[in-house]
């Protein structure tokens, strides 16, 4: 125990040293026979060359196995929290949301861009609809915080999310994992790596995940959010020679469950058929403690996607040549509930369909010299996209839409129309309830994007580099939009018949105004559609200065540009907007005390994002008594600050914590609609603080193998609401439950691996002290049908699991 006393004291000593709190600390002994490779070293790709971590000026996270395995972890969605500043939303696992540092791109239409790349293996996953996929043999994911523009290339103005794949591999290699728990919960994965004579190298990996879901239909019993996937990766590696290898592999995904229910706010009694219109805040229901009704007809959310890429590496002897290939498709539908009832009368549900396929080149060059390290390329992008987003309610819907938005009052009609009329013909065997209505908005995308950079370390001495680096990018964009007549042919065939009958020369209301305009998409486009077509240039430059001031202490500051390319609003006819861009000012250190077993690394930051756009949900548009969703344009600018420390005392505990810390304002942003806001100088929502802490613990049972214990914890704070937070649910108080309260998550695991590393045996509990939130409150229907829903997070689930590994 000396040796940990020892290192507890340098530790303490390092700190109170380095900040200048003492000068000395007489008494305590330095210890120096700690073992320096207590701390291992990381290796990292995220300037585009393989470098430790704690050699790269960038602000970031390197998430890997260890982590991975503490949360039980089967994409990133399940990380959320445990990156401060970091934010997953993936409720609805096609249209998943990614947030860093305040930034994000909340519109899901396949008309805009992200502004968080996710990269896998360095080809950029596009659409957000494809990039929440199963982990599939991950070796590590690099978290980038801050624009990385110059490096990534477009897209990634909030930053990039790096994820490394395990690759094929000359020693033979196996493994077999299985996961069962709460919920019906079944995950299998299985790893084969074989050579195949001297040259050649397969890797084959699969997963499969399904779970009964942790939710329940209160009028069906059946269960809902429900997990089903499964995943596939073949990788081949060929070595061609001393100097050339090449690495074929094929990626599939496939995803079929349900899509998450709506858990509605307005209490549902025995034999009700309507709501109270408007909602009433006063009355919502806690939906953590609701009955949860889930009657979409239709329901899904599936996904299938295929990819296959091919990377060339060649080493010309001064200098290293990759190329990198990349076809990708894939398909998702996601059509959920968006009333919270099981009501006909207020019945509303959404589809999302995609088709997409993208194609990506990029040839890029990489070498040192004594003074330079330096790396450039060229890369071009083509995607086809192809979007469907479909309404669907029924004639009684839009009785109860006619009825509270004063549409009937408006042209004469005395009473629900289709409710009224069918009072009439019930004679003649018929009615107009029932009938399902349909409308749907078609989008068609045709996008093209050229880059070239070059990014130069400069190694001016011992102890100072300076780094320039730019990205020149054209982006081409051609977009239509597609909005028809609304689809009712059970009705249409209804109407018809009664004219053939004669009824309406007697009856006061003609045939025509059962077929009026369209309810929900109220714009119609010519036949053919309406398209448009632009393009955007920008030019991401960075500038990075770095100083060792000792071998293991670095600091630095850089200056560096963001850009997302401009693009359209999918729901909105004709609507366009220009680039975006960002420009990010860093200072920070990284630095390493072996003989304490500390890591400590720190950056703070300012940046000012320019024509952020973000989809809102607006009322009174283009005329229209329908709520819309539409584009907003903000300038917002933030600054804070980045902790990330490790400690290990001694050599059975390691520690951990990373805080974020933001304030971020909007410089100026008036939103749109009816009551137009004007947010300027008021917070965008994000919280203060976020932060995750952990710990292991390890016992060596010699020959019986080793234990360990693992506790990890995230901690993200009240929201900062602003006057546009409660019409768009992000932030409310009610009076049973808030929206944007502070939150926090404990995950605890217990595992056992043999002495030969052969057998593993672990127990695991996610959300240990079963804290449950409010995630939103969604108002798609609140000021139409009046029924506000809400989401809620997942509550404590716990599992076993057993490898075997050869």
């Amino acid at each position: 125990m000396s040796n940990s006393k020892n290192r507890l004291a340098y530790a303490v000593a390092t700190v109170l040293t380095g900040t200048g709190l003492v000068a000395s600390a007489p008494g305590v002994a330095l210890a120096q026979e700690a073992a320096s490779d207590s701390i291992e070293e990381i290796l990292v790709t995220a300037q585009r060359r393989t470098q430790s971590l704690q050699d790269v000026p960038i602000a970031m996270q390197v998430i890997d196995s260890t982590l991975i395995k503490d949360v039980a972890a089967e994409n990133l969605g399940d990380l959320n929290g445990f990156v401060p500043g970091l934010v997953i939303s993936d409720g609805s696992p096609t249209q998943p949301r990614y947030q860093i540092r305040g930034i994000q791109t909340g519109d899901f239409g396949v008309g805009t861009d992200p502004a968080v790349g996710v990269y896998v293996d360095g080809i950029y996953a596009a659409r957000s609809g494809a990039s929440l996929l199963a982990f599939n043999d991950i070796d590590h994911i690099e978290v980038l915080k801050g624009p990385q523009g110059t490096l990534f290339g477009r897209n990634s103005a909030a930053g990039a999310i790096s994820i490394v794949t395990r690759q094929p591999e000359d020693e033979f290699h196996s493994l077999l994992r299985v996961r069962v728990g709460e919920y019906g919960k079944q995950y299998y994965e299985g790893m084969l790596n074989t050579p195949l004579g001297d040259s050649v190298a397969l890797r084959i990996n699969g997963v499969y995940n399904k779970s009964d879901g942790w939710l329940e239909d209160a009028a069906t019993g059946q269960d809902l959010m429900p997990e089903k996937n499964w995943a596939g990766r073949v990788a081949l590696r060929w070595k061609l020679s001393d100097s050339t290898s090449a690495t074929l592999s094929w990626d599939h995904d496939d995803l079929d469950q349900l899509a998450r229910p709506a858990i509605g706010l307005i209490p549902i009694g025995a034999g009700q058929t309507q709501v109270g219109f408007p909602a009433d805040p006063a009355s919502y229901i806690d939906p953590r403690k609701a009955p949860v009704y889930n009657d979409v007809v239709g329901n899904e959310e599936s996904r299938k996607l295929d990819q296959v890429n091919l990377f060339i590496d060649h080493n010309f002897g001064g200098a290293d040549f990759r190329s990198s290939t990349s076809w990708r498709q894939f398909d998702t539908v996601n059509r959920e509930d968006e009333d919270g009832t099981n009501l006909i009368g207020v019945y509303f549900d959404t589809a999302n369909i995609e088709d997409n396929q993208s194609f990506y080149q990029e040839f890029k060059f990489s070498g040192k010299t004594s003074n330079i390290d330096w790396v450039g390329g060229v890369s071009y992008y083509k995607e086809k996209a192809n979007q469907i987003s479909d309404t669907h309610t029924y004639t009684d819907g839009i009785d109860t839409l006619g009825v509270n938005l004063g549409i009937y009052d408006a042209v004469g009609i005395p009473f629900p129309l289709y409710a009224g009329t069918s009072s009439f013909i019930e004679e003649f065997g018929l009615t107009m309830l029932g009938m399902p209505w349909r409308e749907a908005m078609y989008n068609r995308g045709n996008f093209e994007a050229y880059a070239a950079f070059g990014d130069v370390i400069w190694h001016v001495n011992d102890k100072t580099n300076l780094t320039f680096g730019l990205r020149y990018t054209h982006d081409k964009k051609e977009f239509t939009w597609i909005n028809g007549p609304h689809e009712t042919p059970e009705l249409d065939a209804v109407v018809a018949g009664l004219e053939q009958l004669g009824f309406f020369t007697v009856f006061p209301i003609p045939a025509e105004a059962y077929r009026f305009s369209d309810i929900i998409f109220a714009v119609d486009t010519p036949p053919g559609g309406l398209t448009k077509k632009d393009s955007w240039d920008d030019v991401s430059p960075r500038l990075v200065l770095d100083y060792k001031v000792t071998p293991n202490a670095m600091v630095f500051g850089s200056l560096a540009k963001g850009y997302k390319a401009g693009g359209y609003n999918s729901t909105e006819v004709g609507s366009e907007f220009e680039n975006e861009d960002v420009w990010n000012f860093e200072a920070g250190i990284k630095s390493v005390f072996p003989d304490a077993g500390v890591v400590l690394n720190a950056s703070a930051f300012y940046y000012v994002y320019n024509n952020k756009q973000a989809i809102a949900l607006a009322n009174d548009v283009d005329g229209s008594d329908i709520p819309q969703y539409v584009i907003d344009t903000s300038d917002e600018k933030a600054w804070g600050v980045d902790v990330d420390a490790q400690w290990r005392p001694v050599d059975q505990l390691r520690l951990y914590a990373n805080v974020a810390f933001i304030d971020a304002t909007y410089k100026s942003k008036i939103t749109r609609g009816t009551d137009p806001l004007d947010l300027s100088g008021e917070p965008t929502g994000e919280p203060y603080l976020s932060a995750s802490l952990g710990a292991s613990y390890g016992w060596a049972l010699g020959a019986a193998g080793d234990l360990e214990l693992s506790s990890r914890y995230a901690y993200r704070g009240k929201s900062r609401c602003n006057q546009d937070s409660e019409r768009q649910g992000t932030c409310a108080l009610q009076a049973v439950f808030k929206v944007g309260e502070a939150t926090n998550r404990l995950d605890l695991r217990l595992g056992w691996t043999s002495a030969n590393d052969t057998f593993g045996l672990a127990a695991y509990v996610t959300n240990v002290l079963d804290d449950q939130y409010v995630s939103g409150i969604n108002n798609i229907t609140t000021n139409t049908f009046g029924t506000p829903f809400a989401s809620i997070s997942e509550p404590r689930l716990w599992g076993v699991e057993a490898t075997v590994s050869f």
